[in-house]
């Protein structure tokens, strides 16, 4: 009972109102207005993901999740349970929401990292062969169609026949007796088909009169040459009658057969509009999912700028004023809160709002704060809020209040001694002005004893007061906290912000001051109070001051703060002009160095080409390297003066060779006369070793060259650079990767130099498989993919030992 009266003190039934508004069906509006809470965190946790999945999906979507077509189709599964014969608009209805159904899971099948709302809608069962089968039968009009069976199609050939022979006859009449009708009108009355006759009239055209006119001056009358017609009609009309019903039965049977399905897919798509539309409301409140922590483990409360949810519904439809959020951060050792300061401050609001919170955040609703949400998961949310005068039961304020707080009492459960802690207290109690409404003295007793009692039984209990001993029990028990709402006594009006650590005044005599009573009835007022209270009223009065300071000093500070933001933007900003604008310069002068290799290695590929056109000799290979070396001295720019020499190229080292702007392999080392062989893309040459230099830019060694040997002058061998023809190119495209393999070990046994490989790309089987074999082969030294101009990754160069 404690329970309802709590969901009724929270105002909980208006919160499920909104959120029944952000609902897409009819089942889920119904499911927000009766919204159940959860008996565990589990099942919170789950509902929370639920949320957390769709406001992530629908951010993805551009129109939203879309829940057209679903309708409450549970009445007319019952009723085909129990034998009833749907009627056509139900059957069609139960055909959109199979539509709808799957159209929802095929929106969530389609989406990654959904894993809960996937494990929904796995079972979802939505029978598209009964959907189609719905179809054929009823059309949009929810009318059975020519096509549902053979049988009605035959009737109502029949019927068209038929209804054509009566008003061609009619028409005959109309013409005939034209001046005994009233109008050349053919109408019906009670399914029979009439004219309009002239009541004197009546005579000239025999039959039966179905009707008459208001004023009697018109008869319908149906002639006797129609009548047998007419019989036959309603006979074929009856049994059309007769196979719609049939046809809808046996539609009406499909369904019966799959009605625990169908219930199943009900289920799944309230749940998903529930949670959309749990979604759809926290997005609007500019709420953040909360987390459930473990105050046992040290773990603080922290709801920072926590706004009341029905204020904000109000402040936005209802044109109500700004809600004042309030922070709320309690320690773990903390059970009891004790807040205090003038009436209309605020206290009860904050009460209300953090009990809303916890409720929110139990049913998977995200919670009106900034992040992080960091709350518990509360067994029972237990208030005593408001006033429960009733004059009927004969109960007085605070009759009321100690009915209620028993209540709340025989809730929490009798879990041992009164002096002795819950093992594990886990529930929210709210109390709204504890101990008042008898006399002060007893009433402030009463409340320190049910403070205490709750301390050891509740989780946490919230409590507003204006009794001054409850202020100091902070100071007595660490398990206690104060709070007070500010008061601005310039203005006389609350500004509704929570103090913590500081109890509030109730500021009563400095208001009647300010409110015109008499300065001397506040006077004695005053001594009336005790000089005891005036000091600790000066002393809260003085910590109330500081307080203001120590703000006015932060919101300094938090000026300078963002000045020093705005300043450090703006160098940010000036500083990112700058390298832009130097990258810009630097882009353009590599667009113009590319655009100098570019063409230079045109003028290589040239060189190259010609070389390919035949078998190249020795002769033509030199002038190949001559021509490369004066295309280098014409596109290499000048380099600045490297560090001193102290470097020797080894066998495998990289090397760079500035008069080419090229990065080379050091194939052999240097020799006697200061030579070393290198290789690079498609070349193979010979060079100076004062033409290159390491790749950090230092000049090799000077070679002492020994004194030479009398002996038989020879012609200086010629080093021919590595040439790409027709005779060490094997193509391996289209084939497999066992007959690629035959293929190359024959074609490296034969081979005296590098060979190209071309396999292309494709799906890289054929690639992984040909480096597959290189790698082992005893001759390979080692390959590389060729040059862009080559082919690319597409084609392999190999190096043979």
């Amino acid at each position: 009972m404690i329970q309802s009266e709590t969901l009724e003190l929270l105002e909980w039934h208006r919160l499920c109102q909104h959120l029944a508004t952000f609902a897409a069906t009819k089942l889920g509006a119904t499911a927000a207005r009766h919204l159940k809470i959860p008996d565990s965190q589990t099942q919170s946790e789950q509902l929370l993901e639920q949320t957390k999945e769709v406001y992530q999906l629908e951010s993805r979507l551009t129109t939203g999740l879309s829940f057209e077509g679903i309708q409450d189709i549970g009445d007319s599964l019952e009723r085909a349970e129990r034998s009833g014969v749907l009627a056509g608009e139900e059957l069609l209805a139960i055909a959109t929401t199979l539509a709808g159904a799957r159209s929802l899971r095929r929106v969530i099948d389609n989406q990654e990292d959904l894993p809960i709302l996937t494990d929904l809608v796995a079972d979802l069962r939505t029978y598209p062969e009964l959907e189609q089968e719905i179809h054929r039968c009823i059309d949009e009009r929810a009318q059975v169609t020519d096509r549902a069976s053979q049988k009605l199609g035959e009737i109502r050939t029949d019927l068209r026949r038929l209804r054509s022979q009566i008003t061609q006859k009619l028409q005959n009449i109309l013409q005939a007796k034209s001046g005994a009708v009233q109008e050349q009108l053919i109408t019906q009355r009670s399914d029979r088909y009439v004219i309009p006759v002239k009541a004197p009239q009546k005579d000239a055209i025999p039959g039966i009169v179905h009707d008459t006119s208001t004023s009697g001056a018109t008869l319908y009358v149906e002639p006797n040459s129609v009548v047998p017609l007419g019989n036959q009609l309603r006979q074929i009309i009856r049994r059309e009658q007769a196979e719609e019903e049939a046809i809808r039965r046996v539609l009406t049977e499909q369904v019966a057969a799959v009605k625990p399905d169908l219930e199943r897919l009900l289920a799944i798509a309230t749940t998903l509009d529930m949670a959309t539309a749990r979604s759809r409301y926290s997005f609007w409140l500019g709420a953040n999912p909360p987390r459930f922590i473990q105050r046992e483990d040290k773990e603080i409360i922290t709801l920072r700028n926590l706004r009341h949810p029905l204020l904000v519904w109000q402040q936005q439809h209802e044109q109500g004023q700004p809600v004042v959020p309030v922070d709320l951060l309690i320690n773990p050792l903390i059970r009891v809160v004790t807040i205090t300061g003038p009436n209309t401050g605020g206290k009860t609001v904050t009460l209300k709002t953090l009990g809303l919170a916890a409720l929110m955040a139990k049913v998977g609703l995200f919670v009106p704060a900034r992040e992080p949400v960091e709350i518990p998961w509360f067994d029972k949310v237990l208030a005593d809020i408001g006033d429960e005068q009733s004059l009927q039961q004969s109960l007085s304020t605070f009759s009321g209040h100690i009915r209620r707080i028993s209540r709340i009492l025989e809730a929490l459960g009798d879990e041992g001694e009164s002096n002795a802690p819950c093992p594990m207290p886990n529930s929210l109690v709210l109390l709204d002005e504890v101990g008042a409404g008898t006399d002060p003295v007893e009433g402030s007793a009463l409340a320190i004893a049910l403070l205490q009692y709750l301390a050891n039984h509740a989780q946490l209990t919230i409590a507003t007061t204006h009794f001054g001993e409850l202020k100091a029990l902070k100071y007595e028990d660490e398990r206690f906290e104060n709070a007070s709402v500010e008061f601005d006594e310039s203005t006389l009006s609350p500004t509704y912000r929570l103090l913590w650590g500081i109890p509030g005044r109730s500021n009563a005599l400095t208001i009647a001051l300010r409110l015109g009573l008499k300065p001397e009835v506040v006077e004695e007022a005053k001594t009336q109070v005790g000089e005891a209270t005036d000091e600790v009223n000066q002393v809260i009065a003085g910590l109330e001051a500081q307080r203001r300071r120590q703000e006015t000093k932060a919101a300094e500070a938090q000026s300078l703060l963002q000045q020093a933001e705005r300043l450090y933007k703006e160098v940010s900003a000036k500083a990112a002009s700058l390298e832009e604008r130097e990258s810009s310069l630097r882009a353009s002068q590599e667009i113009a160095v590319q655009q100098a290799i570019a063409q230079a290695k045109g003028e290589i590929a040239q060189v190259i080409r010609r070389l390919q056109k035949g078998t190249p000799t020795a002769q033509e290979a030199q002038q190949a390297t001559n021509a490369l070396n004066q295309i280098g001295q014409q596109y290499q720019p000048a380099t600045p003066a490297k560090p001193k020499a102290g470097f020797m190229p080894k066998v495998g080292d990289r090397v760079r060779i500035p008069k080419l702007g090229q990065i080379a392999d050091v194939i052999t080392a240097p020799d006697e006369d200061g030579e070393l062989s290198v290789r690079f893309g498609l070349m193979k040459m010979t060079v100076k070793l004062q033409d290159v230099e390491s790749l950090d830019g230092q000049k090799p060694e000077p070679v002492v060259k020994a004194k030479p040997i009398p002996a038989a002058v020879t012609p200086p061998p010629q080093n021919v650079p590595e040439i790409r023809t027709s005779k060490n190119t094997i193509d391996l495209r289209g084939k497999r990767v066992a007959d690629a393999e035959y293929i190359l070990d024959k074609a490296i046994s034969e081979a005296t130099g590098p060979l190209w490989i071309i396999h292309g790309y494709g799906t890289g089987k054929l690639r992984q498989g040909v480096h597959a074999f290189l790698q082992q082969h005893p001759r390979v030294n080692n390959y590389e993919p060729a040059e862009q101009a080559d082919g690319g990754s597409g084609v392999t160069v190999v190096h043979i030992k």
